[in-house]
């Protein structure tokens, strides 16, 4: 019965792995300082849990020094029950190859968090908002939105995250997962500017979803000689340059518009 579960679970494993590889999926590459545990199926003497040296190889059983930086896991495997094979050592050697913890894989972390700079993924499952957690998380004045860019499957990316999506709607999905070579970085918060007949003319922050009226209120709303009929909105457009809009109060403003409010006529 204990043999059926383990050929189960080994199995189930195998097939998990080859349809990672045929969904074109990023697969985790193998580095020095990286720990791993090797399983040969049926032969538990030839089980280890070892860490890459800095030459990039790890001591095994029967085989000697094998050299796995650069490979992925599935190569490593491969490598590995072909050289137990070659070796006359076992005749359909099957070697599964767990990545238990990383040290090979970095990314960088800039802007406005606590501690800047180049940070470890210690497993494979590291999320962007663990990863800003391990940077002393976002600075006061830094914006919602982490930007990262990297590369998957070969091709270069770029992603804007909303972190209070992620940690105050729980939308999990939103929580990308980081790879090696991967730079996140934190903007300053993203302001508008208000300026003519209101209280409190100046620069305040911009939140998604923002209207024209709830700006008006950060900024202690009108002054008697306003008018809600003489505000105006300059905004950029794509071209770089800039767009003058009649806004309705429940109107969205975005961020880095200039909101006018003029004189009453009257």
């Amino acid at each position: 019965m204990m043999r059926r579960l383990i050929h189960y679970i080994l199995f189930s494993f195998l097939v998990c792995s080859n349809a990672w590889a045929q969904s074109g999926a990023t697969e985790p590459i193998l580095g020095a300082g990286d720990a791993i545990q090797v399983t040969v199926f049926q032969n538990p003497d030839l089980s280890l849990n070892t860490r890459i040296t800095e030459l990039g190889q790890i001591s095994f059983p029967l085989i000697g020094n094998v050299t796995l930086a650069g490979l992925s896991v599935t190569a490593a495997q491969e490598k590995i029950a072909k050289l137990l094979r070659d070796g006359g050592y076992i005749v359909k050697p099957q070697v599964s190859i767990a990545l238990t913890q990383v040290k090979s894989s970095q990314i960088s972390i800039l802007g406005q968090v606590a501690r800047p700079g180049r940070y470890p993924i210690e497993t494979t499952s590291t999320r962007v908002s663990e990863m800003i957690a391990v940077a002393g998380g976002v600075l006061p004045g830094g914006s919602d939105v982490i930007t990262l860019s990297g590369s998957r499957n070969g091709k270069p990316v770029k992603y804007d995250i909303d972190l209070p999506s992620i940690l105050q709607a729980g939308k999990r999905e939103l929580d990308l997962i980081v790879m090696n070579g991967d730079t996140l970085y934190i903007d300053r918060e993203q302001k508008i500017f208000i300026d003519g007949e209101v209280q409190k003319p100046g620069a305040y922050r911009w939140d998604r979803g923002m209207t024209v009226m709830q700006a008006m209120a950060q900024a202690g709303g009108l002054t008697t000689r306003g008018t809600e009929r003489g505000i105006r909105i300059h905004r950029r457009d794509p071209n770089g340059g800039t767009k003058i809009i009649e806004p309705k109060l429940l109107d969205p403003v975005e961020r880095d518009d200039v909101i006018k409010v003029r004189e009453s006529v009257f």
